[in-house]
């Protein structure tokens, strides 16, 4: 055992020039140990300059920022991505548009494997099945001309409503082939929201998932009058169909559909770059959803801007990797990750359609790479904790001791991959066998990552892992870290090739773009930023100011030119003492107590003191229970007194361990036994928290513990 801590624990060594006494490129150890060696002039100058570029600037002021005067917020300086520092590098003049970027792939890449699902048998779901992409295209040509055929002309709108799968990508893909606009529908959205999209986006045509069409004809859905057809992903019942008709609407299986297509077939009708692609409504925390409207140029924006992005880095993508997609497609993340996965002849695969069996799907597909929001990464990590746990002491003790190790290499400029095989051999590739088995990228957006599960990530999932910043206005991600660059932990990353950031002064947040450090709103301008929100100018008008569009997320610009986000400018809230607590922030902290499934906190300027309700983790719960004596229910027992105690008490602990001040501390607790859902609409689809939403829901417990903490501050 001593012999082998001394191996692993050894300082990683060039081989052919030890007496240099000098940190080298790790290959060389690693190379050693697998018995070859690497010259010293080409991996350790490789070493060299990634330690260079990590003192470094990622991004390029090209503008300096300027007090404000007359009334004006002062703005920060203008940066730049260092691909873009003195000109915008040129767009790839064979990709204009969305439809440039699947047709040019699927001729080039015919007999790859584009697009899989996974079909139940007997019950029981199947392995994957899979179209490439030359019977893709001629599915997209098929639904295209039975659209054309329908009567839908260039502008026209076509909504399309369910889960992600095959059906989803045609509809999509048939829509830029001729010049048509895609209106997605979320698929967690109510027939409240659909009802709004189709009308305030004069929607003609919808394509539904099977079980989605009883919303779309549900009575309450009252713009879906205004439909000319409907074309369902599978089939549709007789009384669907009846229902249909009754309302003016012709109805459509997906092979009466295709059929049409076969009999009426149409020429192309290719969109120009400056055309709408797509109109994505955002869920929004309040009021009804704004349709951000993105144009053909955001989206090959958005891809030529990734491909120098990733020329970058020695790992490069290839026509082998395959992305599991479950994130709905309606999403930006999504879609434009598709997209990008489309342009590289790459595969994507939909997962099942029940995220609590994701897990299955990923022993299934075995994908390369793996993107999320936060709470989907933050599963994944409490998962790997409680194995960890469980684990006898030593087992235990010999996991953290590589854990150290790895990232102590990692955080001195060594690349995950060589930090520590041997911690890989003997712990780690567990932790990847969780996610697949060959997941090379882990990416996270869509709100900040804890920097707690993100260096866990980064050690233990024998990936890269990182995150990026981006809205639906952004056309997706516009900052993205950087692969193995320890120094962006916590960060988001540099902004994009085609776009320009700065931050703009928030006084009422205290928050100076000229100050140390400079913090304020992110603000954004390029290629891939949009062009409005449909039918809205005046909320297009309070958005975009001389050019700039204002996100409404406070950002932090590191001195190495990488951007941090630390709160969100209407997420703030002013106590009764005069401080203020950025609510966005104290919920990633919090959320990462043992206990703690999920929890918002509150707070208003009437008290001094911050509640929160808690959401426990069941099987954690359970156990303080039975170690407790209470053998109930998980309903009864978050009613319990003795619970909610010992919930506070994980919380202090965990304001303690991150230096919250006293302010910041959580004095009071509700415990609900079930998720916040969209059920209740307390989230969006995209798990956002809707903050007003669950004030009304929980209102009356929340006046009755700020009852009980003046109770007990009359006792004292």
């Amino acid at each position: 055992m001593d012999f082998l801590w001394a191996f692993v624990l050894k300082r990683p060594q060039c081989t052919t020039c030890l007496r240099a006494k000098q940190q080298h490129y790790p290959y060389h150890q690693h190379s050693w140990v697998l018995g070859t060696q690497f010259p010293h002039n080409s991996a350790c100058f490789g070493f060299m300059q990634q330690q260079s570029r990590r003192m470094n600037s990622f991004a390029a002021k090209v503008e300096e920022g300027r007090e404000g005067t007359n009334g004006e917020p002062s703005v920060g300086p203008v940066y730049r991505n260092l691909l873009s520092k003195n000109e915008f590098p040129p767009m790839d003049p064979d990709l204009n548009t969305a439809w440039d970027i699947f047709s040019v792939a699927a001729k080039k890449y015919p007999q790859n494997r584009m697009l899989g699902w996974r079909e139940f048998v007997d019950a029981k779901i199947g392995p994957y099945n899979w179209k490439t992409y030359k019977e893709v295209y001629d599915e997209v040509q098929h639904v295209g001309s039975a659209l054309r055929a329908s009567g839908a002309e260039p502008g026209s709108r076509i909504g399309v409503y369910g889960s992600n799968c095959p059906q989803w990508i045609v509809a999509m893909e048939a829509c830029c082939a001729h010049s048509l606009i895609c209106v997605p529908l979320y698929d967690t959205l109510g027939p409240g929201a659909v009802n709004f999209i189709i009308d305030h986006g004069e929607v003609d045509f919808v394509f539904v998932q099977d079980k989605k069409v009883i919303h779309l004809l549900n009575r309450d859905c009252k713009s879906a009058q205004r439909l000319k057809a409907i074309v369902c992903f599978t089939s549709l019942k007789e009384e669907e169909k009846d229902k249909a008709i009754s309302l003016g609407i012709k109805p459509y299986s997906w092979e009466e559909f295709m059929h049409m297509g076969k009999e009426n077939p149409s020429n192309i009708s290719p969109p120009q770059p400056y055309n709408i692609c797509t109109i994505m409504y955002t869920s929004g925390t309040s009021g009804d959803p704004k349709g951000v409207v993105l144009t053909h140029e955001n989206i090959t924006a958005f891809v030529r801007g990734m491909d120098l992005f990733m020329e970058q880095f020695e790992e490069k993508m290839t026509v082998e990797d395959v992305y599991l997609s479950f994130l709905p497609l309606a999403h930006s993340l999504d879609r434009t990750i598709e997209e990008y996965f489309f342009h590289k002849g790459a595969s994507v695969a939909y997962y099942h359609g029940d995220l609590n069996a994701l897990r299955d799907d990923l022993m299934e597909l075995k994908p390369t790479l793996f993107a999320g929001v936060p709470r989907v990464l933050e599963k994944v990590y409490e998962g790997i904790k409680m194995a960890v746990e469980e684990l006898n002491p030593v087992r235990r003790k010999v996991f953290g001791m590589l854990y150290k190790y790895k990232l102590a290499w990692m955080n001195k400029g060594y690349k995950q991959c060589n930090a520590s095989p041997l911690a890989d051999l003997l712990a780690f590739r567990k932790v990847k066998a969780r996610l697949g088995g060959r997941v090379r990228l882990v990416l996270a957006g869509g709100a900040p990552l804890s920097s707690e599960v993100e260096e866990f990530l980064r050690v233990t999932s024998c990936a890269f892992v990182c995150q990026g910043y981006g809205l639906t206005e952004t056309c997706g991600s516009t900052t993205l870290a950087c692969p193995d660059e320890m120094c962006m932990l916590g960060t988001v990353g540099p902004v994009s090739v085609y776009n320009e950031l700065r931050l703009e002064e928030v006084p009422e947040m205290s928050y100076n773009p000229l100050g140390n450090p400079p913090c304020g709103e992110i603000c954004l301008r390029g290629k891939t930023v949009f062009a409005g929100y449909y039918k809205n100018p005046e909320l297009t008008r309070e958005a975009i100011i001389d050019g700039w569009f204002h996100t409404g997320d406070i950002g932090e610009v590191q001195p190495n030119g990488v951007v941090k986000i630390i709160d969100r400018k209407k997420n703030l809230i002013k106590l009764s003492q005069g401080e203020y607590i950025a609510v966005e922030h104290l919920e990633n902290v919090y959320g990462i107590t043992p206990i703690v499934e999920d929890v918002w906190v509150y707070g208003n300027s009437f008290k001094s003191a911050l509640v929160a309700v808690i959401v426990p983790k069941e099987e954690i719960t359970k156990k303080w229970a039975y170690s407790n004596g209470h053998m109930s229910p998980f309903s009864e027992l978050c009613s319990l007194d003795q619970l909610k105690k010992y919930v506070l008490s994980e919380l202090k602990m965990t304001a303690e361990r991150n230096k919250l001040k006293g302010f910041e501390y959580i004095k009071g607790i509700i415990l609900d036994p079930q998720p916040f859902d969209m059920k209740r609409d307390l989230v969006t689809p995209t798990m956002k928290k809707r903050r007003n939403n669950m004030l009304k829901y929980y209102q009356a417990e929340i006046d009755e513990v700020y009852q009980s903490l003046t109770g007990d501050k009359h006792k004292i």
